[in-house]
């Protein structure tokens, strides 16, 4: 029995001693192969490095040809750009000025006035800020010139007035001794017993705090655009709304309103009453978009289109309850050509506070996420009608994109969007004109 358990010892241990040798020997002949692959790496070093050193330089290039085109970009746009290059303004009676504005080619401009205190604002369309700008000669009506750049290719002049006044601008073509100019004429004036208070002015003049009306889009019976997930746009407008309204009302000098605070319908125009009925210094109606294409994504903003403010300045003269606008004109107590000169002054004048709060608001929601249009649109929307109340239409995102839907369902993702829209309109009440003092 000894000398049998002895043998089998003996068997293991020679059995071991094989193995072990094996693998000894598989280890001897790895090393080997990785020794002869690492020499054969190092030999190949040089054309890697090389090989490397070709693709940076061929980098590189193509950063500086594209850094190069981009300039020749920019260079070409600035080339193509009306340059203003002079001003000059004469005061042919105390009761009449004329600002003359020199430019280097064609320019379309918008005109408006403001008042408390008294401004006529011009805005230049693709026009460069120019030093000509920098010292003016004062009149009895004219105090001062100030510019800014309101859009990467836009000028806006704001003429400000010692006294209320009656503008008037026109192009005139080139001719023998002068180039393109802008003539603005100014006429005093008192005609206006009841002055065009627009939306920026009113803001200005209360003492209390901003009050902004929020607008969850749909609810109730109207679910609005739908998901491939199933979300519902009542449902996220309502809890983006609720969002922004605790953002509004924990901050110092804002209180917001809400059109509804639950899941039940509520029609376009009650949603602007609503809002009017609490003078609403702001309107910001919530939404988002359900395009066919699920390849769409990103937010947009929109305000009112002329045409828009045209059938709303029809309806209203033709209700005789609508007669007194939060704005003070009283149109039942003009004649119809008066009054309807002042309802367009202010609808002018709203529609153009609109257009720098989307601009605000687009830009901060362009920190935080996609926009699918760059800049504000302007569109025949009801929510957007009221003659005496800054409006916009936001909307968010596109819920027929699964991956937009995905996000916008995130409660953290809402909150960012929240704060967003609130930093646009907290930077249009402190600037509206967004210009350098």
């Amino acid at each position: 029995m000894k000398a049998y358990v002895l043998i089998s010892i003996i068997t293991l241990f020679l059995s071991l001693s094989a193995f072990q040798s094996t693998i000894q020997a598989d280890l001897k002949a790895n090393t080997e192969r990785l020794n002869e692959y690492l020499d054969q790496l190092r030999d190949h070093q040089p054309q890697i490095e090389r090989v490397e050193r070709e693709r940076q330089a061929r980098l590189e290039r193509e950063r500086q040809e594209r850094e190069r085109l981009e300039q020749g970009e920019r260079e070409r746009k600035a080339s193509q750009q009306t340059e203003l290059t002079g001003v000059r303004v004469a005061e042919t009676t105390p009761e009449h000025t004329r600002i003359v504005f020199d430019l280097s080619g064609q320019a379309e401009h918008d005109l408006f006035t403001l008042v408390n205190p008294s401004r006529v604002i011009i805005d230049l369309k693709g026009v460069r800020k120019s030093a000509a700008l920098g010292s003016i000669n004062k009149t009895s009506l004219l105090s001062r010139i100030r510019s800014a750049v309101r859009t990467s290719n836009d000028l806006r002049i704001v003429l400000d007035l010692s006294g209320m006044v009656r503008p008037r601008g026109f192009m005139l073509q080139p001719n023998a001794s002068n180039g393109h100019r802008l003539v603005i004429d100014l006429f005093a004036t008192q005609l206006s017993p009841t002055p065009v208070v627009t939306p920026v002015d009113e803001r200005h003049r209360k003492k209390k705090k901003i009050l902004i009306a929020i607008d969850p889009g749909h609810g109730g019976r109207d679910s609005g655009a739908v998901g491939h997930k199933g979300t519902q746009e009542k449902d996220i407008t309502l809890s983006l709304a609720k969002k922004l309204e605790l953002i509004i009302n924990a901050t110092p000098g804002y209180l917001a309103v809400m059109t509804r605070e639950s899941d039940h319908y509520i029609g376009l125009h009650k949603r602007v009453e609503k809002a009017r009925k609490h003078r609403a210094d702001l309107f910001v109606s919530l939404h988002f978009d359900a395009f066919e294409s699920p390849n769409v994504e990103g937010a947009s903003v929109h305000v009112l289109s002329e045409n828009g403010a045209q059938l709303e300045a029809a309806r209203w003269f033709a209700d005789k309850n609508s007669s007194d606008l939060k704005s003070g004109i009283s149109l039942d107590e003009k004649d119809e050509r008066i009054a309807s000169a002042l309802l367009d002054l202010s609808q002018t004048a709203t529609i153009q506070d609109s257009l720098e709060l989307g601009s605000h608001v687009l830009k901060n929601l362009g920190k935080v996420g996609k926009l699918n249009k760059k800049q504000v649109q302007q569109a025949d929307l009801v929510e957007l009608r009221a003659p005496d109340m800054t409006s916009i239409y936001v909307n968010i995102g596109n819920l027929a994109n699964p991956y937009a839907e995905r996000r916008l369902r995130s409660p953290f993702v809402l909150g960012k969007v929240a704060t967003a829209i609130f930093s646009g309109i907290e930077e249009h009440v402190k600037n509206p004109l967004g210009l350098d003092e």
